[in-house]
């Protein structure tokens, strides 16, 4: 029998705390989308060299968040309706598929915890007073984990790193704010029904209305601004 033993998780790099900060101020509009990066200046502002930061900036570029331009170098994306729903179309396809496979592939432990994540959410004042359904990142975003559990790596890749940050910018500096945030949740729980009936079909539809319901609630917002 093989001793017990404990694997420390591995010690962040400079370059993963300055690409975690930057990535929060980027996202949260600190700053501001379209502005030019200096280098020398967050050089400086994070007491690193160069070569660290532009490691950092590269892992921001692969997240979507900066566009790098020959001779101008980093500058933070600008962000456009048009864009914005090309990503719900692209969600709306990838997240039904990563829905599919959770059915099958979730076990209900993840289940039970799914749960008792849309209890946390439910317990939110803006949700409660159907303002906004907001939620933090990573293990406590609900699309989140239903990628996670779908096991699919290449799934995983282009919607938990590649497009979740992009994402997420947009909720943040487009508004968080929906008339359909009590209803969004409730499409959540019949979503987490049908994952743990182990109904595949199902599952993948209504996500994928889901997404479809919330990109059509972003036009109608968008054509009478």
């Amino acid at each position: 029998m093989q001793p017990n033993t404990f694997t420390a998780p591995p010690k962040l790099t400079r370059a993963d705390t300055v690409f975690t900060d930057l990535r929060q101020r980027i996202v949260e509009g600190d700053i501001f989308t379209g502005s030019k990066l200096s280098e020398p200046e967050l050089a400086k502002h994070y007491e690193i060299s160069r070569s660290t930061l532009r490691d950092a900036l590269s892992r921001l570029e692969g997240c979507g968040l900066l566009e790098r331009k020959a001779n101008i170098g980093y500058r933070v994306v600008t962000l456009s309706t048009e864009q914005l729903l090309e990503i719900f179309r692209v969600r709306e396809s990838l997240e039904g598929t990563a829905c599919r496979l959770a059915a099958k592939n979730m076990s209900k432990e993840h289940i039970d915890d799914l749960r008792k994540l849309l209890v946390i959410h439910n317990q939110t004042e803006s949700l409660q007073q159907g303002e906004a359904y907001m939620q933090e990142e990573g293990d406590l975003d609900f699309h989140f984990r239903i990628v996670m559990g779908s096991g699919n790596k290449l799934l995983i890749r282009l919607l938990c790193e590649e497009l979740y940050y992009l994402v997420r910018m947009y909720r943040f500096q487009f508004g968080m704010a929906s008339p359909r945030a009590k209803k969004a949740f409730r499409e959540h729980e019949n979503i987490i029904q049908a994952i743990e009936d182990k109904d595949g079909e199902l599952a993948e539809i209504l996500m994928r209305r889901h997404i479809s319901a919330s990109r059509l609630n972003v036009e109608n917002r968008m054509n009478t601004l």
